[in-house]
């Protein structure tokens, strides 16, 4: 630790920095052990410095965001946990009658990203309202939810390369973004990379109408209980070839209100895995393992998780 502590005041970065961090603080779940070091930069040329040093040195260092989608093992996470958190600035691009462009760094929470949408009269970005975590991890999953996804409006990514750590920008080639399939993302040609903002192309509209457009898709996720208890939203991914829904499969199966320990399943949507008190990580893995096993016994079928795991397990 000693060591590390070291090497961070010697990296000499503008960012708030603490050690032994809790990751609970830090994740929608509230779940996961301390952080050797849990560094916050403030721009994107701090998170440029410190990862080509921490590279250099041979430190392993990951990279977060919102903490939506993201499960911290007990144990925590050795080396340097750096967050987006504080790169969060957005700006309007581009305001015409044919559309407008909104800019944001990966820091930006999404429900502020779609307030500003909101405050700009844009439409296209509805039904992210209520969406968690931030604007970098719903780039690098190309988050979807009612039948939209953030790749139908990226015009452009800013990310730092792999390995170098040299900032540049990516235009959206359609065929490379599918249903929660990114170039970013493990078999990507971008695999590494870590993404620090995005263009996204939205189209004027009438403020009443996107309000309630927002204030009805909240109301669906709260029907569903994404906001009752601590989770990371739907906890599967749907998959078109098993013909149904993963909350439907698992609903079959019996799993509303399953639990092992303080992990426990919605009682209100059975794809959705909440933290009922005090969770461990050891407890959410088992209750996704009694679900991947039942879906797999049942209909010979392999369910995948939405959720990264993120630590020592």
């Amino acid at each position: 630790m000693n060591t590390l502590r070291k090497f961070i005041d010697k990296s000499n970065i503008d960012a708030l920095i603490a050690f032994d961090e809790p990751m609970s603080a830090h994740t929608t779940f509230r779940i996961g052990g301390p952080a050797d070091a849990f560094v916050r930069p403030r721009s994107t040329v701090a998170l440029s410095t410190l990862l080509t040093a921490a590279h250099a040195e041979g430190i392993p260092i990951a990279v977060v965001g919102g903490g939506a989608n993201l499960l911290v093992a007990d144990q925590g996470v050795r080396g340097i946990v750096v967050s987006t958190e504080l790169l969060r600035t957005s700006r309007l691009l581009t305001d015409n009658e044919a559309g407008s462009t909104l800019y944001a760094d990966a820091g930006l929470p999404v429900v502020d990203l779609v307030s500003l949408a909101l405050q700009h009269g844009l439409s296209g970005l509805e039904f992210a309202a209520g969406l968690p975590g931030s604007l970098g991890g719903t780039v690098y999953m190309n988050a979807r939810c009612y039948e939209k996804e953030f790749a139908d409006l990226l015009t452009r990514v800013d990310y730092l390369q792999a390995g170098t750590w040299l900032p540049s920008s990516l235009g959206i080639e359609r065929g490379q973004w599918s249903y929660k399939r990114t170039p970013f993302m493990p078999g990507g040609n971008l695999y590494g990379a870590i993404v620090t903002g995005a263009s996204l192309e939205l189209t004027p509209g009438e403020p009443r109408e996107i309000t309630a457009r927002m204030a009805e898709l909240e109301a669906d996720r709260a029907k569903k209980g994404h906001f009752d208890l601590p989770c990371a939203g739907s906890l599967f991914k749907n998959n078109h070839d098993f013909g149904r829904p993963t909350g439907r499969i698992l609903d079959e199966l019996g799993f509303r209100g399953r639990r092992v320990g303080d992990a426990m399943v919605s009682l209100k949507h059975a794809n959705i895995f909440v933290n009922a008190g005090r969770a461990s990580a050891a407890d959410m893995l088992a209750l996704i393992g009694e679900a991947k096993t039942a879906a797999r016994l049942a209909y010979d079928i392999e369910l995948e998780t939405e959720v990264v795991m993120l630590g020592e397990f």
